[in-house]
């Protein structure tokens, strides 16, 4: 077993699948008819896996924990406060470990808030989305506005001092300037952390039937509202770290951080996606074959992959490219054996067309306006690395 200051950093993710209502636009899997017995048998079931890994993961230390969903704050603080309770007993948890938990607004009581914060979480990500309760109203938000100033309002009042706010442009019937609105109003909420992202129609969704109709923003009308949202966020005070999220000096979400830097992460719940020991594998989208496959020792994850280093070379350029931190030519070479040299060709034309920036050690990045591209751009990288000969090979 590894000294304690030697193990790997690991992040825990528990997919909580339950609603109050679904979403017009919402595609992730959930729930909305939980009851007693559903509850139960989760709970159960995400207690027993979690104590079932754990022993396989001895030389690990576990510094963020993140419950998303679905609706976490719905599901009700005795339940995450048990589940939290379950991974301490299991893993070895940093003191200082980041504990998230996704909440919408009519679900936030004191009492929850403050039940939450004794088990030590200590971070909320608040889903708000929009200031107009009109357009909440289309998006089948089971919100108002007033409802989320008032969560933002007990959250503090609970003691927490890392609130992210998450917000969505290109809605129906939003405009630049109402989406300039938005971002000034949330912003006298002071949270430490906001998200903004692209609204996105997705098949299966009761909003990808009706699409045609729901008067929604253009994609050049979406790049406009992306860059404004960026610009009043600087001036601000927030940084953007990742193509989406912006915070104050230091509160930079360490869960997510892992995602987009190559860290190892575990995900427990249906659904949930881990990436540990060399191998990326997921759990099956079915609440209730989660629960019998827990219990009767069978088959809950899919598509179990040990991951080739030439995929982890894409991986490392899509997902740090999305960061501010960007891509190393010496950390790509030194880490996969592949050259950089094409790479680094390409993304010199980008930077004559504003899209990238080269810093020190010849490390790039990409601009607000190379965020935008950015698909086309790593696709241009793709090919590139695709018919790149390994190093070792070349010489």
């Amino acid at each position: 077993m590894a000294n304690r200051k030697n193990r790997t950093p690991l992040g825990i993710y528990i997919h909580v699948p339950f609603c109050k209502s679904k979403c017009q636009y919402c595609d992730f899997y959930s729930l909305c008819d939980m009851d007693d017995r559903m509850a139960d048998g989760y709970l159960d079931a995400v207690c027993a896996h979690i104590k079932e890994t754990g022993a396989l993961a001895p030389d690990y230390r576990v510094d963020t924990v993140y419950f998303g969903g679905g609706t976490p704050s719905f599901f009700g603080a005795g339940g995450l406060a048990a589940i939290l309770s379950a991974i301490r007993r299991a893993f070895d948890v940093d003191a200082d470990a980041e504990i998230t938990f996704e909440a919408n607004p009519d679900s936030v009581t004191p009492r929850l808030l403050r039940r939450l914060k004794s088990e030590g979480f200590n971070r909320v990500s608040l889903g708000i989305q929009c200031d107009d309760d009109s357009i909440l109203e289309k998006l089948g938000r089971p919100h108002d506005y007033e409802q989320a100033v008032a969560a933002v309002r007990k959250i503090r009042k609970a003691g927490y001092r890392n609130l992210s706010v998450d917000l969505m442009y290109g809605l129906p019937d939003q405009t630049l300037e109402s989406w300039q609105a938005t971002l000034r109003n949330v912003l006298t909420l002071e949270p430490e952390h906001i998200s903004i992202y692209a609204l996105k129609v997705e098949e299966g969704t009761p909003l990808y039937d009706f699409q045609d109709y729901a008067n929604l923003p253009g994609d050049d009308a979406q790049a406009d509202m992306y860059l404004a949202g960026v610009e009043i966020l600087r001036r601000q005070g927030y940084r953007q770290y990742e193509i989406s999220n912006f915070c104050k000096r230091g509160q930079e979400s360490r869960h997510n951080l892992k995602y987009w830097m190559g860290g190892e992460y575990l995900g427990f719940g249906p659904d949930a996606s881990s990436d540990f020991a060399g191998k990326r594998f997921s759990i099956v989208r079915d609440l209730q074959s989660y629960i019998d496959g827990i219990h009767s020792g069978g088959q809950v994850l899919r598509e179990i992959q040990e991951v080739p280093s030439r995929e982890r070379a894409w991986e490392y350029l899509m997902l740090r490219l999305r960061t501010v931190y960007g891509v190393s030519p010496e950390e790509y070479e030194k880490q996969f054996l592949l050259p950089f040299a094409p790479l680094d060709a390409a993304l010199e034309q980008r930077r004559l067309m504003g899209h990238a920036l080269k810093g020190e050690g010849g490390r790039w990045r990409l601009t607000p306006e190379g965020f935008l591209v950015s698909n086309d751009i790593l696709s241009d990288l793709g090919l590139l690395q695709e018919q790149s000969e390994p190093l070792a090979k070349r010489r």
